[in-house]
């Protein structure tokens, strides 16, 4: 990315070069979000004891009809940072069970999440750019991606649009 910046003093115009990995922007992004989504699960679990609720309810609201329950959705969060970055680094991502998961199970299955995406090679995820790979949707159809196009246009749009 290149950011133009202009000197007030001068009439010039200075350009920066910013960097970033694609580590960084898979490992960067994923896995903070991640933990934040497992701490709002927890102020979750906290606001259903104290309103004495069962916390199902909350796991199964939507915020517009036609959208992914949150259960879904942190599964879905879940699946794109997962096999996005295991795509990046050649290698098989690891699988979740298909059960129906309480708040714990979920906060499990993020921790599992974030335990996989960290412990992936950085060289891998880092030389190979402009390699093909190709993305299995759950229907089965497959779409191929060079790696950064699958991470800048696809996984990491995915992973907050859910």
């Amino acid at each position: 990315m290149t950011v133009y910046r202009a000197n007030r003093r001068q009439a010039s115009l200075e350009i920066a070069t910013v960097t970033i990995s694609m580590h960084e922007a898979s490992d960067g992004v994923f896995a903070p979000y991640l933990a934040n989504l497992s701490g709002l699960l927890d102020r979750a679990a906290a606001y259903a004891e104290g309103k004495k609720i069962d916390p199902s309810v909350l796991l199964d609201m939507r915020l517009y009809p036609n959208m992914y329950n949150l259960t879904r959705q942190i599964g879905e969060a879940n699946r794109h940072a997962v096999v996005g970055s295991a795509l990046l680094a050649g290698c098989d991502a690891c699988a979740f069970p298909d059960a129906k998961p309480d708040i714990s199970e979920l906060k499990s299955r993020i921790a599992t999440a974030i335990d996989f995406i960290q412990g992936l090679p950085r060289h891998a995820i880092d030389g190979a750019a402009d390699r093909e790979v190709t993305f299995r949707f759950r229907s089965g159809a497959e779409r191929k991606f060079t790696e950064r196009s699958l991470l800048l246009t696809f996984s990491v749009p995915q992973f907050f649009f859910r």
